[in-house]
């Protein structure tokens, strides 16, 4: 019925720009796809585990297709202001997060950027084979119940 309505009034206008006709008719031909086809928000939910500086294993939530960064600041483990951009290139490794044996397999290995920012980081410039940066993990539902820890601050992090 939409759809008709914007066929309708696309024919009636002739005026409009060609991009206005052009919006037009993507805007008619997205919302033909049919509402079942679209995913739940229930079904992008991904539950998996933090272990925080105190030790305590903490449920954290997010999305698929969202960053693990995104979703440990979403849960108030990772400070937001900390890490400003989601790009390997603006990157100061202050997400870092060592993950689980087992879950290292089930993503990506890391690129040859974020090797380099975390080699840069480390103390003795050797990378920990568990370290990721949360910036460059990108959730999916494979990673369900995935266990990551908060690594402590490095002593030039500590003011």
């Amino acid at each position: 019925m939409a759809i008709a309505s914007l066929q309708k009034f696309s024919a009636q206008l002739p005026r409009l720009s060609v991009f206005s006709k052009t919006w037009i008719r993507s805007a008619a031909s997205a919302s033909s796809s049919s509402p079942s086809s679209s995913a739940k928000v229930s079904d992008r939910i991904v539950k998996l585990f933090a272990v925080d500086l105190e030790g305590q294993k903490r449920q954290v939530v997010g999305l698929s297709g969202q960053t693990l960064l995104k979703a440990l600041t979403n849960c108030g483990l990772i400070d937001p202001a900390s890490h400003r951009l989601e790009d390997i290139d603006a990157c100061s490794a202050e997400c870092e997060v060592s993950i689980a044996q087992e879950w290292l397999q089930k993503i990506p290995p890391a690129s040859y950027d974020e090797q380099y920012v975390l080699k840069r980081n480390s103390r003795n410039r050797v990378l920990n084979k568990h370290s990721r940066l949360g910036c460059q993990v990108v959730l999916a539902k494979e990673l369900e119940g995935m266990v990551v820890a908060i690594p402590e601050p490095k002593p030039w992090d500590i003011p």
